[in-house]
């Protein structure tokens, strides 16, 4: 993408109304537009992200044997009635009426619709275990939104339901969840720590929720510094393999985690040594829960089973903030220049800078090597503005991008461009014919 046609809205200046580093730096780098409290339209630069972010929480959703749909935004308020949560889930529900005065709602959660789903579609515990995913708008009227897109009231959501016939094959289905979220984070280049967490209004049994740390976060934690030595993303599982899911959820579970809600001080002393006690702030980015038949037996969600008998199934739900993760993200990763991608999940691998546009030689070499990188598939924008260095220098840390590649006229003449790392600060000069296959791997 060239940067001279391209729609990104820099602002100068620190947005007055923002207060945390990832609602300024979303703002400035023109990533998204208020529209209304907690509502963002999303720019070019921000939607690049998002659905980076979607599509890797959609791949690991894939692997894990969770099968996606698409549900309404707007539901019918009889569902909620059935379920004892309409008027229990309070005034963050968006509450409507149709044409024909029928009571509706805007989703803030799917538990209901997807259990009549899958109550109209399956009968027989030999079509079970079932997990049904989507990736959704949704909508809590906050009291006060705030922190961007951290507490919005409009977000993006994959929100996950698993069914099964019993709790021991109920547990598998959270299990393989939990490992599935660990996996999907790891790919972002974040570590989320799983916590106990409370059930809210979801309710339930068994909950988890996975933070990463950031001095923003909205939650004081607790946690044993062991975690960040553990391996988070290369391990391969099979998640049919029940006994190899659970191992790694009891590896993780068994260390020391908590957010203040649910802190123990006395236990926290006797379970972690003082050299390696953490606290800080975490940001939640994902949440799971198992509730049994909380759902099922008031929607009425039963299967025969094997003895013939109809039986209420077992489900939970698993939730990730897809928007939130962008902020989460910027949250944990920034500087005093800007943000600072992880290259999964970056608008664009690399920033590519032509130090002197209208140069002959200078222009002819980066549209060259412009359009080999884009032919290999690497995102790349291309900064072909007639503007002075600093200020593209300035844009290329301010939003982020991995890489910089650097071209002018001095390096051209050895046959260099100036590579810099954005995380790192690194800079290096490279052979520009061997810059292909250095960014197209």
């Amino acid at each position: 993408m060239r940067l001279s046609q391209y729609f990104m809205p820099i602002l100068r200046d620190d947005p007055k109304e923002a207060e945390i580093v990832s609602h300024k730096l979303m703002l400035r780098c023109g990533m998204i537009r208020q529209e209304a409290a907690g509502s963002y339209s999303w720019l070019p630069l921000g939607l690049r992200v998002l659905r980076k972010i979607e599509q890797i929480v959609r791949e690991e959703q894939n692997r894990a044997g969770a099968l996606e749909v698409l549900m309404p935004t707007i539901q019918p308020a009889d569902l909620w009635r059935k379920s004892g949560r309409y008027d229990a889930y309070g005034k963050e529900m968006l509450r409507i009426k149709d044409r024909h005065d029928r009571d509706m709602l805007y989703g803030p959660t799917n538990e209901e619709m997807i259990t009549d789903i899958f109550r109209q579609g399956v009968q027989s515990y030999k079509e079970l275990p079932r997990n049904l995913y989507h990736i959704q708008w949704k909508f809590r009227d906050e009291v006060r939104p705030r922190f961007g897109v951290m507490r919005g009231r409009e977000f993006l959501m994959k929100d996950a339901y698993s069914f099964d016939l019993t709790r021991e094959a109920g547990q598998h289905s959270y299990n393989k969840m939990f490992v599935s979220y660990l996996k999907t984070f790891a790919r972002m280049g974040l570590k989320a720590v799983p916590m106990r967490a409370e059930t809210g209004p979801i309710g339930g049994k068994d909950s988890h929720e996975f933070l990463i740390l950031a001095d923003t976060g909205e939650s004081e934690v607790f946690l044993d510094s062991t975690f960040h030595d553990m391996d988070w993303s290369t391990f391969e599982i099979d998640y049919d393999n029940v006994d190899a899911v659970a191992k790694v959820v009891d590896e993780f579970t068994s260390k020391y985690a908590a957010t203040s809600e649910m802190h123990d001080q006395a236990d926290y002393e006797k379970r972690v040594p003082a050299d390696r006690r953490v606290t800080g702030r975490g940001i939640e980015v994902g949440h799971i829960f198992f509730f049994g038949t909380k759902y099922s037996e008031p929607l009425g969600a039963v299967v025969q089973g094997p003895d013939g008998k109809m039986v209420p199934v077992q489900s939970g739900s698993y939730g990730i903030g897809v928007s939130r993760l962008v902020g989460g993200i910027i949250e944990a990763s920034h500087d005093e220049a800007g943000i600072i991608w992880p290259e999964p999940v970056a608008p664009f691998k690399v920033g590519l800078i032509n130090l002197k546009v209208g140069d002959a030689d200078t222009d002819a070499a980066c549209e060259k090597l412009y359009k080999a990188l884009e032919t290999r598939g690497v995102d790349v924008l291309y900064d072909d503005r007639d503007e002075r260095a600093g200020a593209k220098f300035g844009t290329m840390d301010l939003i982020g991008l991995p890489w910089q590649v650097i071209i002018g006229p001095r390096g051209l003449k050895d046959g260099i461009a100036e590579v810099k790392n954005r995380k790192t600060g690194e800079r290096e000069n490279v052979a520009i014919d061997q810059l292909v296959a250095r960014f197209a791997t």
